[in-house]
């Protein structure tokens, strides 16, 4: 019993110093990239970019086609979802490796603004440390808003109105339920559900948007069933 007792606690102690040095240095990656380039600068960058469009410009449909399926709990947390985030750590370590995100959409975005996509603990951390900087610097339709334009749809369209145009000659004001939900799916792997690439996986995972956004109470049954039934 003694020897399992010590056994515990080592244990114990090398998972906390594992934990503390990545944080360190995740902690560090994160002072250095805002050292060199500040929050402020980033989003002024991004708000300056050609095509930029406001929040009040996008459709309703395409906002919550977008929080339902990438970060449901938006404006309910402050940059960090605990639920997910525990989650996908369990996931993670089990596995020795990155193979599921679980990040916000203020950590996205955060990433985006300094990180690449590699999968490292480390970044994770670093990406975190942004997203309470946005968090506490921008309201949460600021944040949206950044996320939206900033983001890849594939087929080379970067942002919403870039992706609204060359998708559906349409300004993103006027995208219908149908087109909104259809873009929304995109992000997550634009390589793969790009509807000009792989129709049918496409149709597929705006058949996922729409279950969240009616699972979110953004839509009924109906609403749903009706565009699904129209895609067959």
């Amino acid at each position: 019993m003694k020897f399992l007792k010590r056994l515990v606690i080592s244990l114990m102690i090398i998972i906390i110093l594992i934990v503390a040095v990545i944080i360190f240095w995740g902690y560090n990656m994160y002072k250095d990239a805002v050292q060199e380039v500040s929050v402020s600068s980033k989003v002024e960058t991004i708000r300056n970019s050609t095509n930029y469009t406001k929040l009040i410009d996008i459709s309703q449909d395409f906002k919550n086609a977008i929080v339902a399926v990438e970060d449901h709990r938006f404006y309910k947390h402050s940059g960090i979802d605990i639920i997910t985030t525990t989650r996908s750590m369990i996931n993670n370590i089990s596995q020795k490796d990155i193979i599921a995100g679980g990040s916000t959409i203020t950590q996205q975005i955060g990433r985006i603004m300094y990180f690449t996509q590699e999968q490292r603990f480390t970044r994770k951390v670093a990406e975190l440390f942004v997203a309470f900087d946005l968090e506490d610097k921008y309201e949460k339709d600021d944040i949206l808003e950044l996320y939206i334009n900033k983001i890849y749809y594939g087929n080379g369209y970067y942002g919403i109105y870039e992706a609204s145009k060359g998708y559906y000659n349409k300004l993103p004001k006027d995208l219908t339920l149908d087109e909104a939900s259809m873009l929304a799916g995109i992000p997550n792997a634009p390589s793969v559900y790009a509807p000009t690439k792989n129709p049918e996986l496409a149709k597929k995972r705006q058949a996922n948007v729409l279950l969240a956004m009616e699972k979110y109470e953004y839509i009924t049954k109906e609403q749903r069933l009706e565009i699904i039934e129209n895609k067959n």
